[in-house]
């Protein structure tokens, strides 16, 4: 019979054992990452008041607040539906179903689902805004172009370089 249930165990007891000790008390937060698909996520509840900088590598979720910047310009942020949010954001993605007061730059997109607010300017190549959601700002679309401009002005001052060095070559 122990034989049994140890060939029963590893297959469903073995699963939930082992996922209590990798999150022990702090666990609590770690059941945002089962759904992930090889990323690493974390996730601010409720509770939690950030005044300062945050950043990090890791996609983030927050359902509590947070005053002053945000920094994953890698990463996914999520702004809950209890989200606070007072500050200045840059991330790859963001997703909005909370609120959001300050400037947002994403270098993918911005997403205002409904429910979700917005009241900053908003830099990234896409910007989705749903119905139900409020948005108070400015949209920059630029799809990097503002590159495209700078080497051009760049190649004038290259052009007045030129015939400097051409009267020294002779």
């Amino acid at each position: 019979m122990w034989k049994r249930d140890e060939g029963v165990k590893p297959a469903s007891d073995v699963t939930p054992s082992a996922q209590p000790p990798q999150s022990s008390m702090p666990g609590t937060p770690q059941p945002a990452p089962r759904p992930q698909t090889g990323r690493d996520a974390v996730n601010i509840g409720k509770s939690v008041v950030i005044k300062g900088e945050l950043s990090g590598s890791e996609d983030l979720t927050i359902e509590g607040q947070v005053e002053g910047k945000i920094e994953l310009k890698d990463n996914v942020l999520t702004i809950g539906p209890n989200g606070k949010i007072k500050a200045q954001v840059f991330a790859k993605a963001l997703i909005v179903l909370g609120e959001v007061t300050g400037n947002v730059t994403a270098s993918e997109k911005v997403e205002i689902r409904d429910g979700g607010s917005v009241d900053g300017d908003i830099i990234s190549p896409r910007v989705a805004i749903a119905e139900g959601a409020h948005f108070r700002g400015s949209v920059d679309m630029q799809r990097k172009a503002a590159p495209a401009s700078q080497p051009s002005k760049s190649a004038q001052p290259a052009a007045q370089a030129a015939p400097v060095p051409q009267p020294v070559a002779r």
